[in-house]
């Protein structure tokens, strides 16, 4: 059996690949490994057999025989760990991957979360005009640092790795803000990115939820 992987059957992003199960599916594109999916309503997330398998009720989540784990960066680094294709083979060169993992989504994608969170659910504040600056400056500050650390290579570590996927999934957060253009190393690696063949294949499974109306809840 391939592993099962869970996604919102009516996704928020309306199939732009921004939904975390398509971190997921992209690790498995890559690595050729086959897999299902459940989706899910957002009423169904919060009910007991979801919750059995995220007890925070969200997705994505991945099953692999016994083996249930939510958490996408949990589940990327499992796949990566798994499979080759995903990590260097060297020691030195796996962990340092696995520190730009970690940087991907501790370091560097929450500011930009919180810009996504301040356009879209908190616009009707008082104080939400004011803010946005300071979150772009915040984040400018990191997309700096970040810029800095690639330099002119084309991956973060040797060649592409689970470090490289969950960044420039982050960072296409970031489209339509102008941010990235300030940085045309990061605008590249981002398009090095999503240029993949295996992108594009969940890109294309992702799309097709949405395309096909297959949840509305």
């Amino acid at each position: 059996m391939p592993p099962i992987i869970t996604a919102f059957a009516s996704s928020p992003d309306r199939g732009r690949g921004l939904a975390r199960d398509m971190r997921v599916r992209w690790a498995l594109e890559e690595v050729g490994q086959p897999y299902e999916v459940r989706l899910l309503s957002f009423r169904e997330m919060k009910e007991a057999p979801h919750l059995a398998r995220h007890p925070f009720g969200q997705i994505p989540t991945y099953e692999d025989g016994d083996l249930v784990l939510f958490e996408s960066g949990a589940i990327v680094l499992h796949i990566a760990e798994r499979h080759a294709g995903l990590l260097p083979a060297g020691q030195t060169a796996r962990a340092r991957a696995i520190a730009w993992m970690f940087a991907a989504l501790g370091t560097v994608e929450p500011p930009i979360l919180d810009l996504s969170t301040a356009r879209l659910l908190e616009r009707d504040k008082p104080w939400a005009e004011a803010r946005l600056p300071i979150l772009m400056d915040r984040i400018r500050v990191r997309l700096g640092e970040l810029s800095k650390a690639l330099g002119g290579r084309d991956w973060l570590v040797d060649g592409f790795s689970a470090a490289d996927l969950l960044m420039v999934h982050a960072l296409r957060r970031l489209e339509g803000s102008g941010l990235l253009d300030e940085y045309p190393n990061l605008s590249a690696y981002v398009a090095r990115g999503q240029a993949r063949p295996a992108y594009k294949r969940a890109f294309d499974a992702q799309l097709a939820v949405f395309t096909d109306g297959a949840g509305a809840d």
